[in-house]
């Protein structure tokens, strides 16, 4: 292999992503400088993130750059390398981008072991969204046995292991979805207490009626009507771990109704960075990773074909049409 394909940011979007904001590029594989290893990248890892450093705009991290490879975790094996931690035939993962190989000096990697965990659960439930997921129930929820946990966009990479962790300690799991078949799966295969579809019209109602005892912590990845109707049924010091809010990931406004009952139940609110609280991975990937490989942490992928297939699965990611955690197949 002598040239690859990588996908570049061209332009950034003013409101809706489209697939023109990308271009694919013929490369050659360079050759490696000491301490350099190449890896092919065999999954690509699209999130919702990804859609934030899109823009120039100010936010917690810097803006991709225009013209480069597009930011995005993989997982792959090492083809060849001149660094002393990493040998030809490795697994490993990383950042290495929209692309089908990457060149890296090994300080954003780490092997992962293949024996009992698939390749690519190291991009869901055994990497950054698994993380994301155990970071905000175990830090920030600190959810007790016996009470009430509500997670938006349950479905989804960390939704979905939000309320699984919830279960395993003995609480009840109320996820929001949307659409029957997601709501479907996220009560019979993943073993949530009940899943609201906010595309049925009656979130309010239907949300009292599965947490008739009230919220005493919620996981938010949405935003706007879907944490308004969440925050409307808390309990008293309630606490809510803010991951992301997609429902404005394009400009759009989102407005709240109920921010009084961030007073009146004194609510710990926190949004949080995962990737701020590397001290905790060690940790939390262990925990995460022995209950991929023991069968008690399901997980669902929907897998685009190519890295040509990369824009389309990225703007249907952000419009929900995906299931579970959105991975590309590049080998």
């Amino acid at each position: 292999m002598t040239t690859f394909q990588r996908m570049v940011l061209a332009s950034r979007p003013p409101a809706e992503v489209t697939p023109d904001n990308f271009r694919l590029e013929t490369v050659e594989v360079p050759a490696l400088a000491d301490g350099q290893v190449l890896v092919r990248n065999h999954f690509l890892s699209l999130d919702p993130y990804m859609r934030g450093r899109m823009s120039d705009a100010k936010s917690y991290a810097a803006p991709q750059p225009l013209n480069e490879t597009m930011i995005g975790g993989t997982v792959g094996q090492v083809v060849e390398s001149k660094h002393p931690k990493y040998q030809q035939g490795d697994f490993v993962v990383g950042m290495g981008g929209w692309t089908e190989m990457t060149v890296s000096d090994g300080s954003d990697m780490r092997k992962v072991d293949t024996t009992h965990i698939p390749l690519s659960a190291y991009l869901g439930p055994v990497g950054m969204p698994g993380m994301t997921a155990w970071y905000g129930f175990t830090q920030i929820m600190q959810a007790k046995e016996g009470e009430t946990i509500c997670v938006s966009a349950a479905s989804g990479a960390v939704g979905s292991v939000v309320g699984q962790l919830a279960k395993l300690k003995g609480c009840r799991a109320i996820g929001i979805a949307g659409g029957k078949e997601k709501c479907d799966y996220v009560v019979e295969e993943l073993g949530f207490d009940a899943c609201i579809d906010y595309k049925a019209g009656n979130l309010r109602a239907d949300l009292k009626a599965a947490a008739p005892d009230g919220i005493d912590a919620i996981f938010e990845n949405v935003g706007g009507e879907v944490f308004d109707a969440a925050l409307a049924r808390t309990n008293a010091f309630a606490r809510v771990a803010l991951c992301g809010m997609i429902a404005g990931y394009n400009g759009e406004d989102i407005p709240l109704r109920n921010v009084r009952q961030l007073l009146t139940n004194r609510i710990t609110l926190r949004g949080f960075i995962v990737s701020e609280h590397m001290e905790l991975w060690p940790q939390g990937l262990q925990e995460l990773g022995l209950l991929v490989a023991q069968g008690k942490l399901k997980y669902r992928e929907s897998v685009a074909e190519g890295l040509a297939a990369a824009p389309d699965a990225f703007i249907g990611l952000l419009k929900g049409r995906n299931f579970g955690k959105q991975l590309v197949k590049l080998a």
